[in-house]
């Protein structure tokens, strides 16, 4: 079975988000792609299977299968565009978040993602002491997102990540306008096994969603201010539905021999 490991949300090998994409002829057991997701030790492992009518495409981190990830959705678009259909320019996943379209537009990887309701909640001691800075908003939709009043704040922070496991959502995502971009953000996913996601797609789901509303705008250049760093364009669209795009660049090919 081919492995790739593929950076995505930039151009450059070693920063952005790095995905394990496993491209399958049958699926193995939950309990064998598990045991690579946690071999791997990267905040997804993606695993594709083809399929009469797209491409079958799960999702797992070293805790648990998501029902939703861009980054290695983006990777996952990556690899079978250039190396399975390079003479094509668009891939659809059957996913647990539905059908998932990702079109390639130059160096760019566009995907049509869902949007969801949020909901603003109360800001809590507890908020403040995880994240070490208080938020001056909170906001819950499939994960949590805390706002704050200044790019540097969520630059600087460093949470803790058992408070973290406390707050409510899956996901907290730290997020403050930016000076170069319209946004700055992080995303600490301590529920998941994952201590901090370089960069994260889905959460842009709502940071994007979140800022567009502020800024009255459709589209949001945000920067995703981890140690690795990356960028993503987002474009809200009139169906609610969200365009999140992205570079990407391949690091690694290799063959996996263990029986899974």
């Amino acid at each position: 079975m081919k492995q790739y490991i593929v950076d995505a949300f930039t151009d450059k090998p070693f920063s952005g988000n790095p995905a394990a994409v496993c491209v399958m002829e049958k699926w193995p057991s939950e309990e064998s792609m598990m045991k690579l997701a946690m071999e791997n030790n990267l905040s997804e492992t993606a695993f594709i299977v083809k399929e009469s009518a797209g491409y079958h495409l799960r999702w797992f981190t070293p805790g648990t299968e998501v029902e939703l990830c861009g980054h290695a959705t983006l990777a996952s678009a990556f690899v079978v565009l250039n190396y399975y259909e390079p003479g094509s320019d668009v891939v659809q996943f059957n996913t647990l978040s539905g059908v998932l379209t990702v079109k390639r537009k130059g160096s760019l990887y566009e995907m049509d993602f869902p949007t969801y309701e949020l909901k603003e909640i109360p800001v809590t001691d507890v908020m403040e002491q995880a994240f070490g800075v208080r938020p001056v908003k909170a906001v819950l939709g499939l994960d949590l997102v805390c706002v704050f009043e200044t790019e540097e704040q969520v630059r600087s922070m460093q949470p803790d990540q058992e408070l973290l496991k406390c707050i409510e959502g899956r996901i907290q995502n730290a997020t403050a306008k930016g000076k170069e971009t319209d946004c700055v953000s992080r995303s600490f996913c301590p529920k998941l096994s994952i201590a901090e996601d370089p960069v994260c797609g889905s959460a842009h789901c709502q940071i994007a969603d979140y800022w567009a509303r502020e800024m009255n705008k459709k589209q949001i250049f945000a920067c995703q201010a981890s140690k690795r760093g990356g960028y993503l364009r987002c474009l809200m669209k009139e169906n609610g539905r969200i365009s999140i795009s992205g570079e990407a660049v391949l690091v690694a090919v290799s063959e996996i021999v263990a029986e899974l």
